[in-house]
C-alpha cells in the first residue's frame, strides 16, 4: 500500500508562482512513477506532469510544458512541482499519482487546490 500525501496549494495572483509537494510512503519512490494530475471545476481530470521510477524521465502536458517543473528527492521519497507563470486557467485540485512498476497498482493523494486569480 502507497499513501501520498500532498501540500503547498493556496491563492496567487496571475504570473504567480507555487510548489507542490508530494510525500509518498509505503514504498520508495524509485519504484513508482509518479505524476500530477489536475481536475478544474466542471472538467475532466487532465494529465499535468510525470517522473519515471529511474528518475530518468520527464513528461508533461501540453498546457504546462515550459511553465512547470517535476522533480524528486529520492531520499526523501518525495516529489515536487514547481509551476511558474501562473493563469487563471491552472486553477484546479492538483492530484498525486503513483504507479508501483511491473504492476497496475496506482494510488492517490487526496488533492490539493490551487487558485489562480486574475
Amino acid at each position: 500500500q502507497v499513501h501520498l500525501a500532498e501540500s503547498g496549494g493556496g491563492l496567487v495572483h496571475t504570473g504567480g508562482s507555487l510548489r507542490l509537494s508530494c510525500a509518498a510512503s509505503g514504498r520508495a519512490v524509485s519504484d513508482l512513477t509518479m505524476r500530477w494530475f489536475r481536475q478544474a471545476a466542471g472538467k475532466e481530470r487532465e494529465f499535468v506532469a510525470a517522473v519515471s521510477w529511474t528518475g530518468g524521465t520527464f513528461t508533461y502536458g501540453d498546457s504546462v510544458r515550459g511553465r512547470f517543473t517535476i522533480s524528486r528527492i529520492s531520499a526523501n521519497d518525495t516529489i515536487f512541482l514547481q509551476m511558474n507563470s501562473l493563469i487563471p486557467e491552472d486553477t484546479a485540485v492538483y492530484y498525486c499519482n503513483a504507479l508501483l512498476r511491473g504492476t497496475s497498482d496506482e494510488y492517490w493523494g487526496q488533492g490539493t487546490q490551487v487558485t489562480v486569480s486574475s
